[in-house]
């Protein structure tokens, strides 16, 4: 990243849910406010930080509308230990209905091969 926040680089906002993109934005917005009345009454001491700050805005935006369109994604909530539980014997049925369905193919198969 060139130019900008270390914080805000582009792979930690993909990191963060909605709500904290907002409030990150928020915070971004009222920093642009300061520097830019800091720069009219002369007091600004480094310019390079309101493009950098702007900047920084511009990749939350991109980030948000990229969630919108679809593109991007919000991180996956973590999964608790429930619900892993019922994933993995969710997995052993599935696995078991493969057989059955497997053996009742094969049956098909042979039943067909006979009546030729």
């Amino acid at each position: 990243m060139a130019v900008g926040s270390k914080d805000l680089a582009s792979e930690q906002l993909r990191g963060m849910d909605d709500d904290r993109l907002v409030d990150e934005l928020r915070k971004a917005k009222e920093e642009l406010f300061n520097l830019r009345f800091q720069s009219a009454t002369g007091q600004l001491d480094n310019h390079g930080r309101l493009r950098a700050v702007r900047k920084d805005i511009a990749r939350i935006y991109t980030e948000m509308r990229e969630r919108e369109l679809g593109i991007g994604s919000a991180p996956a909530q973590p999964v608790k230990a429930e619900t892993s539980e019922k994933k993995s014997s969710a997995k052993a049925s599935d696995k078991k209905a493969e057989k059955k369905s497997a053996a009742s193919k094969a049956e098909k198969k042979a039943e067909k091969a006979e009546a030729k």
